[in-house]
């Protein structure tokens, strides 16, 4: 492997893809309307790159876990809050302990290594990392089987761990009782804020062991969505946060967005039947009108998306765990194919009930290798004309964002040599005849996802 590049040809592989989309909402901001941009002057529907990551992620992972795909039975990573509570679970089910207790230990022994918990107060979130975290799948499980092997220290520790938590606690609300409305309301000014240094040197740490088995239990390993898509925990300074290999831009449609409204009116069953078997007439007022009423909104539109991967940047990674170069290599062999399969197969599940969205297929995917990655949305800095070919427009935006797609391709291959022809996947019998008329594109077809990779 040189510096420059893996085994398997040039450092990045750049995919592109171009989907069709109707009448669905696969991502939504916090009042529920459709996340949009504004480029080349006008307004696009976007969907956030962050959406398809996880729909990507999620995808790899749970054809891993299902022994399906080049991944299968290779260990992947879960992105929660709950550790504590995976913990706890481990200790009760595997090693028979009372599930209060099991949860006390697993809570205390997380947060003494770094992690900081929701208020204890809060039923809620007390048993609640503050931070999602994404570890290893079997972590719960590792950590769990530490806590049992060593259960008369850890219990010992745990004890001695909670009620110094609580005295210190104690003294805490006396102080700010003490100290009144001065400054902060309630706050000593020389007490030590919660999550400092100086208030966590008050309590017990830790024994070393168990924090040691905490981190190697928490830290990537051979997981291999963390070495796809990485992770940062600012928490812990001695977990290793890791710089994903993958890139992924925000779909945006090639087009100017049009945004519907869509009244809804659910109907009230037993309030039908009523109706139906002629029961309503001494109640009919309050039986007229609908069950519920409402608006949601939907987008249609052809999106342009983009991602990339850096195939130098996953094997260090896998290495970085403790993977040995050969192992690193058919890992990465393996994650670039279901890297690449979950780029045009998966789809956030947002609304797919409703709007049957994650049914969709690409109308065209384009994948080439080459020294960096190249991004091609200038493509569509100027939206596409829907407009009839006869009025001066471009016709419907699948076949012509297909043909602007590619010309801006042949067009950036030819000037930067480090670009390996590229390999085109359609699911659209239209696009497949499309391209049989567009002459020397810079691609060769192929017809399965597999084969648009080295």
């Amino acid at each position: 492997m040189t510096s420059n590049a893996s085994s398997t040809g040039s450092q990045f592989l750049s995919l592109h893809l171009l989907e069709t989309l109707v009448a669905v909402l696969p991502v939504r901001d916090e009042n529920g309307a459709p996340k949009s941009i504004v480029y080349g002057g006008t307004e696009r529907h976007m969907i956030t790159s962050q959406a398809r990551r996880r729909a990507e992620r999620v995808h790899t992972r749970d054809r891993a876990n299902a022994g399906v795909g080049a991944l299968a039975g290779r260990s992947t990573g879960v992105r929660t809050r709950e550790w504590a509570l995976i913990t706890a679970r481990a200790l009760t089910s595997e090693h028979g302990w009372d599930a209060d207790e099991a949860v006390r230990t697993a809570r205390a022994v997380i947060e003494a290594t770094g992690l900081k918990f929701g208020d204890p107060a809060k039923k809620t979130v007390a048993n609640l990392t503050k931070v999602l975290l994404f570890a290893p799948a079997d972590a719960g499980t590792r950590i769990a089987a530490h806590i049992n092997e060593h259960a008369d220290a850890v219990r010992a520790w745990t004890v001695e761990y909670l009620a110094a938590q609580t005295a210190a606690a104690a003294s805490k609300g006396k102080k700010g009782a003490r100290k009144g409305g001065g400054g902060q309301e309630g706050v000593d000014a020389d007490e030590p804020a919660e999550g400092t240094a100086a208030a966590d040197a008050k309590l017990p740490a830790v024994p070393a062991a168990t924090r040691a088995a905490v981190l190697t239990a928490l830290a990537p390993r051979d997981a291999i969505d963390i070495a796809l898509y990485g992770r940062f925990l600012a928490e812990i300074a001695d977990s290793p946060n890791v710089d994903g290999a993958v890139q992924s831009s925000h779909a945006f449609t090639v087009h100017e967005a049009e945004q519907v409204d869509d009244f809804y009116a659910a109907a009230d069953d037993a309030k039908l039947d009523r109706k139906k078997n002629a029961l309503d007439f001494l109640d009919i007022a309050d039986d007229a009108g609908a069950g519920m009423t409402g608006y949601q909104s939907l987008i249609t539109g052809t999106f342009y998306r983009h991602a990339v991967l850096d195939r130098l940047k996953l094997r260090r990674n896998l290495q970085a765990a403790g993977m040995t170069a050969e192992q690193a290599e058919e890992a990465s062999v393996a994650a670039e194919t279901e890297f690449v399969t979950a780029f045009v197969d998966a789809f956030p599940e947002a609304k797919k009930n409703s709007t049957a969205s994650t049914g969709s297929l690409p109308a065209l995917v384009l994948a080439f290798e080459g020294e960096r990655p190249y991004n091609y949305a200038a493509a569509f800095q100027a939206p596409i004309d829907e407009n009839p070919v006869d009025k001066d427009g471009e016709g419907p935006a699948g076949p012509a964002a297909v043909k602007r797609l590619l010309k801006h391709h042949a067009f950036v291959s030819r000037r930067r040599p480090d670009i390996k022809a590229g390999r085109v996947l359609t699911y659209d019998p239209q696009i497949d005849e499309l391209l049989g008329t567009l002459g020397d594109t810079g691609a060769t077809a192929v017809t399965s996802a597999e084969e648009l990779t080295a």
